[in-house]
C-alpha cells in the first residue's frame, strides 16, 4: 500500500507552504492535488514554478493531480460553471478540454505519474452523444498526456456514465488503451457496492481514492466514519492492495486534528492488510 494524500481537504483555501510543512510533518509524503485555480493555480507557469520549489523544499512528490471539475471565476474561487469533457456542445467541450491541457501541462515542470478525470458531471443520466464527446475529448487527451509522462484515470462517479460497467464498455469500444481507472471506493458504495465495481475494474485499476459515506450522499468522510465495509473492501482488493496508491479523498467535518486521524486511518488499513492471508 502506497500512503497518498489528497489536497482536497484544503479545497476551499490557497495551497500554501504552511499547509505543506503541515502535511509533511504528518509524513504524507505523497500528494495528489486537487486542481483549482484559486486552490492551486496550474494555468500561471510563476505559480507552477513556485509549487515546484515548494515541494521540493519540503520533500514532497507529487503522485497525481486530480483534473478541475469548475472553472474558477475572476475572483479564483469555484464558480458555477462546470467543465465536462463529455458536454456534446463541442465550444463548450473544447473548453473543456483546454482546461485539461492547461492541468497536464504542469508536468512539464513537476512530473506526475496519474491525471484523476471524470467523464461527464455528477447524477448524469446515460446519453450516447455524451460518449462520443468524451472519445473525441480523450482520443486527444491521451496522446497530449503521453507526451508528458501522465496517463489519464478516469474515475467512476454517481453518474450513468461512470457506472464500473460502462467504463469498462467505453475503454474497449473507443480501443484508447493508454487510458486506466481511477477506483473510488465512496462513489462505489453510493452505487454497486464497493466489492462489486471494483471486480469489474480492477485490471485497470492504477489508483485509489478512498472515503466514508452513509450510502446516502458523497460526503468524503474519514474511513470508519460511514457505512463502508473496510474489511470487506480490503479483501476484495485483494493482492492489488498491496501494490496500489491509497489516495485519502477527505472533507473535514469538524474534525479537529484531521492530519493526525489522516494518519490513524492509513495505520488500520496497513494493520488490516498485513492480516489478510497470502
Amino acid at each position: 500500500m502506497i500512503r497518498v494524500f489528497s489536497t482536497y481537504l484544503y479545497f476551499n483555501q490557497p495551497l500554501t507552504p504552511e499547509v505543506l510543512r503541515q502535511i509533511e510533518a504528518a509524513e504524507l509524503n505523497h500528494l495528489e492535488i486537487f486542481a483549482g485555480r484559486y486552490h492551486f493555480d496550474y494555468a500561471e507557469r510563476a505559480s507552477v514554478q513556485q509549487m515546484a520549489d515548494w515541494l521540493a523544499d519540503r520533500e514532497l512528490h507529487l503522485h497525481s493531480i486530480h483534473s478541475p471539475i469548475y472553472l474558477d471565476d475572476e475572483s479564483r474561487r469555484r464558480s458555477e460553471h462546470p467543465i465536462s469533457i463529455a458536454e456534446p456542445e463541442r465550444v463548450r467541450r473544447l473548453e473543456a478540454v483546454d482546461e485539461v491541457k492547461r492541468v497536464l501541462e504542469v508536468a512539464e515542470v513537476i512530473p506526475f505519474r496519474y491525471l484523476v478525470q471524470h467523464l461527464g458531471l455528477s447524477h448524469e443520466l446515460f446519453d450516447q452523444r455524451k460518449f462520443d464527446a468524451a472519445f473525441n475529448s480523450l482520443e486527444h487527451l491521451c496522446v497530449f498526456a503521453k507526451q508528458r509522462g501522465v496517463t489519464i484515470a478516469l474515475e467512476n462517479i454517481p453518474n450513468e456514465l461512470s457506472t464500473a460497467a460502462n467504463l469498462l464498455a467505453f475503454i474497449e469500444q473507443t480501443h484508447l488503451r493508454d487510458l486506466r481507472i481511477c477506483f473510488d471506493a465512496g462513489h462505489a458504495h453510493l452505487e454497486e457496492g464497493v466489492a462489486a465495481a471494483f471486480s469489474v475494474l480492477k485490471e485497470l485499476v492504477v489508483t485509489m481514492h478512498l472515503h466514508d459515506n452513509l450510502g446516502d450522499r458523497d460526503a468524503h468522510l474519514f474511513p470508519y466514519e460511514g457505512s463502508i465495509d473496510w474489511d470487506a473492501a480490503l479483501k476484495a482488493f485483494g493482492q492489488k492492495a498491496g501494490e496500489l496508491p491509497f489516495v485519502l479523498e477527505l472533507k473535514n467535518h469538524g474534525v479537529a486534528e484531521p492530519l493526525r486521524q489522516a494518519q490513524e486511518v492509513f495505520r488500520r488499513f496497513e494493520i488490516a492488510l498485513a492480516a489478510e492471508p497470502r
